[in-house]
């Protein structure tokens, strides 16, 4: 089995005891380990010795690694996604972070979970993606999202009006600080804080949320991830963003852009201990009440 590890650079020295127990319990299970090139640079002498080989850009992935473990929170997992991309390679993320809604594995479940992993005791969630399709193809090939896409104005700009098109059809024009477009996966994030709805991963929906919204009787949107959406940005000063999770780009000049469902889906390891209900209550406080204890 061949498995590989990836994590962006920790500044906390407390967390590499857990990253040195995630290298010794794969060990004991004598899979073969890979560990993605940015990993290998910032965990070089810090570690006892554990062999295991370098994962490098442009390496092989898809038939290749049979799963990913990452190491960090919510945000590693979600770079994760564009390194991944349409090869189906499960993932499983082991959270060093705060919130870890994706990334759920406790740090001191370590050892559980990766027994669980090497066993083939889980089973795959699987979660779908938002593309966006853009005149100058901004994103490249990771043009795709497993949270949001996200129209935002600058910090220090006046607000934008966003003209959204629902299948070639108008829809409405957003006037305010931005918009939205979110996954049911990532109706758990940016979405939420702006009074989104919460979308269970299996309703084949994605939400519309305005952020900050001027014309006070816009209200969020849910639609059938089968829609084409299609968006026209008027903007008072001279740029905005555009955001794919965590990729962002400044866009200096008009332009119109496409959103529509990915052509894959995420596969995420969920163990026999976990689901999504459970996730929402213990990671988000879902329906806290004394009452209820």
């Amino acid at each position: 089995m061949k498995i590989a590890v990836y994590g962006r650079q920790f500044n906390d020295t407390a967390v590499l005891p857990y990253v040195q127990q995630v290298f010794n319990e794969l060990s004991q299970h004598e899979v073969e380990i890979y560990v993605h090139h940015q990993l290998n640079e910032h965990l070089s002498g810090k570690l006892n010795t554990i062999a295991y080989h370098i994962l490098n850009e442009g390496d092989q992935i898809k038939g290749f690694i049979d799963l990913f473990i990452t190491l960090g929170g919510d945000g590693t997992l979600l770079d994760m996604v564009s390194l991944i991309s349409d090869s189906g390679v499960p993932v499983i993320g082991i959270n060093f972070g705060r919130l870890g809604f994706l990334a759920s594995v406790n740090k001191n479940d370590i050892a559980a979970a990766i027994h669980a992993v090497v066993n083939n005791q889980f089973t795959l969630d699987n979660r779908g993606l938002l593309s966006i399709d853009s005149e100058l193809n901004i994103f490249g090939k990771d043009n795709f999202a497993l949270n949001d896409i996200t129209i935002h104005k600058r910090d220090d700009s006046a607000m934008i009006t966003t003209h959204m098109f629902l299948d070639g059809e108008f829809l409405n024009s957003y006037w305010g600080d931005g918009i939205i477009i979110a996954t049911s996966t990532g109706s758990t994030a940016y979405s939420l804080s702006c009074g989104g709805p919460i979308i269970f991963p299996q309703s084949n929906s994605i939400v519309v949320t305005p952020v900050s919204p001027h014309n006070l009787n816009v209200r969020p949107i849910v639609l059938p991830d089968s829609s084409k959406l299609s968006f026209d940005v008027e903007c008072r000063s001279s740029n905005y963003l555009l955001s794919c999770d965590s990729r962002t780009s400044v866009i200096d000049k008009p332009m119109k852009f496409e959103v529509h469902k990915a052509g894959f889906e995420l596969n995420l390891i969920r163990l026999s201990n976990e689901s999504y209900l459970s996730t929402l209550r213990n990671k988000l406080l879902w329906g806290l009440d004394a009452r209820n204890y």
